[in-house]
């Protein structure tokens, strides 16, 4: 899935791209596996999707939960090692709460929101990244030192996975559906990760 860095034609550089982003593909991975993989790693089945950008590959490692039942996934250029995070998570996104939400590098800079199609290109505080709204929850393409281009090609693939890149991506499910207990998750409380650490820590 290596492939070189092409310079993206003027046509691939409108807006009107995006409208499709997260569209179904043909051949899409059986919803009933997508749906046993994903629960047993916690994570929920609708937010497990996948990308393409030119000379980046899937970090087979980087994939796991992202907050509470959300879906995160990095891609490496080869490169020059720079990256892409793909998150999908609950929350929505409308131009009023677009420039105050966290930077694609949480560190604190208001975002400066610019409309693509039906995605948003978010930049400050040195990354930036395309959000893509969608029905009660977002997805995010974000990296820092990516250009423009790459971050909305990776925004314009966005798909839920076919039967080989969901083999590729979540493990199989264990045997009884078990889910696979997250030690980070404290047994009372709000259900937030306890980042503590032992005495000497």
């Amino acid at each position: 899935m290596i492939r070189t860095v092409r310079a993206l034609s003027a046509l691939l550089l409108t807006p009107v791209l995006l409208t499709a982003c997260g569209s179904e593909e043909a051949g899409a991975a059986d919803p009933a596996e997508l749906k046993a993989r994903a629960r047993a790693l916690g994570i929920a089945p609708e937010f497990v999707h996948v990308t393409e950008a030119s000379g980046y590959t899937l970090a087979q490692q980087s994939v796991g939960v992202y907050g509470g039942d959300g879906f995160s996934a990095t891609y490496v250029s080869q490169q020059n090692g720079t990256q892409l995070t793909l998150t999908v998570d609950r929350g929505t996104m409308t131009a009023e709460t677009c420039p105050t939400q966290p930077p694609a590098d949480s560190s604190g800079t208001r975002a400066e929101c610019t409309r693509d199609g039906d995605a948003w290109y978010r930049g400050g505080g040195g990354g930036a990244e395309y959000v893509l709204p969608k029905e009660g929850y977002l997805i995010r393409i974000g990296g820092t030192g990516v250009p423009r281009d790459v971050l909305r090609e990776a925004a314009r693939e966005v798909h839920r996975p076919s039967a080989d890149e969901l083999d590729a991506l979540l493990p199989p499910a264990p045997a009884g559906g078990t889910p696979v207990e997250r030690g980070d998750l404290p047994p009372v409380g709000d259900g937030a990760p306890d980042n503590d650490v032992d005495a000497g820590g």
